[in-house]
């Protein structure tokens, strides 16, 4: 069994923070989704280490997140690299300094929640300028845009050509709805750029309930394979947010199933290979 690092890995502790996102996916009042409850999501799926992203809290909660995370990284070797919020909107000496504090504990990405946030944000000078400089750190920067933005995602990437980009849950596509074409032409325009990968993740939570299987996903999956390449995709679990529609062990055995006619180094690349190197994880 190939071994699997997971890219997309979300915690949730209700005793330490307030996730307003995540009440309906808590199974009961109180209940987190934690370290200890991921180990039991993971057995038997083959993943064997996987990287923290942050859960769109707001100051100060997110820098007490990152902290967190960043001490799991240091005790735990299931965790092996950390995807913490920032806000580029902030201005340079603020985002410089955040960037200071925490970049010299090893993370590994950046993330600013856009799908649920007005277009314009990405799209400001000062946003971008913020962005572009993680270029020369060499810490890549995870978007999450819905389908309709993906010119969103094309305008972000090429303003900041320096900066690695990895495109989350494959562009958001609307597959309950199957509106799949103004999606396949957008993540064309996306895969265009070089500095943009490809995160295979998420897409089972957009998917009817009842309706997950390989072959509901394929066209999904194997369009974003096709359109960025072998060497330009990572694989996530999107845990807990999977388990509106299915479970982590399902998604794992899904995913699995749709590329078991590719190599097994086309495979090694998507579940393991190319997250270490475009995250910069250890081992």
């Amino acid at each position: 069994m190939i071994p699997i690092t997971d890219t997309h890995q979300h915690l949730v502790y209700p005793e330490r923070w307030p996730y307003d996102w995540a009440v309906g996916y808590l199974p009961r009042d109180g209940e987190g989704f934690r370290l200890a409850d991921y180990r039991q999501a993971i057995a038997g799926t083959g993943i064997t280490r996987s990287v923290f992203m942050e859960t769109g809290l707001e100051p100060p909660h997110d820098a007490a997140e990152t902290d967190f995370a960043l001490d799991l990284v240091r005790d735990d070797p299931l965790v092996a690299g950390v995807i913490a919020n920032c806000r580029p909107e902030s201005t340079e000496r603020e985002f410089q300094e955040w960037l200071i504090r925490f970049h010299r504990r090893r993370l590994s990405g950046l993330r600013r929640i856009l799908h649920v946030m007005p277009d314009a944000l990405s799209t400001t000078p000062n946003f971008r300028a913020n962005v572009a400089r993680l270029g020369a750190r060499k810490l890549p920067f995870d978007m999450c845009f819905l389908a309709r933005q993906l010119d969103l995602a094309v305008a972000l990437a090429r303003a900041c050509p320096n900066t690695q980009f990895v495109l989350d849950h494959c562009g958001v596509p609307d597959i309950a709805g199957g509106d799949i074409e103004p999606w396949r032409a957008g993540i064309r325009r996306v895969a265009a750029l070089p500095n943009v990968a490809c995160k295979i993740s998420g897409i089972a939570a957009y998917c009817a309930p009842g309706t997950v299987s390989s072959e509901t996903l394929r066209p999904y999956v194997e369009h974003c394979i096709e359109s960025f390449g072998w060497n330009r995709v990572v694989w996530g679990g999107d845990w807990p947010v999977c388990c509106t529609t299915s479970s982590l062990a399902d998604w794992v055995r899904t995913s699995r199933e749709l590329v078991a006619d590719a190599s097994e180094d086309e495979q090694r690349k998507l579940f393991h290979i190319n997250a270490a190197r475009i995250y910069g994880l250890r081992g």
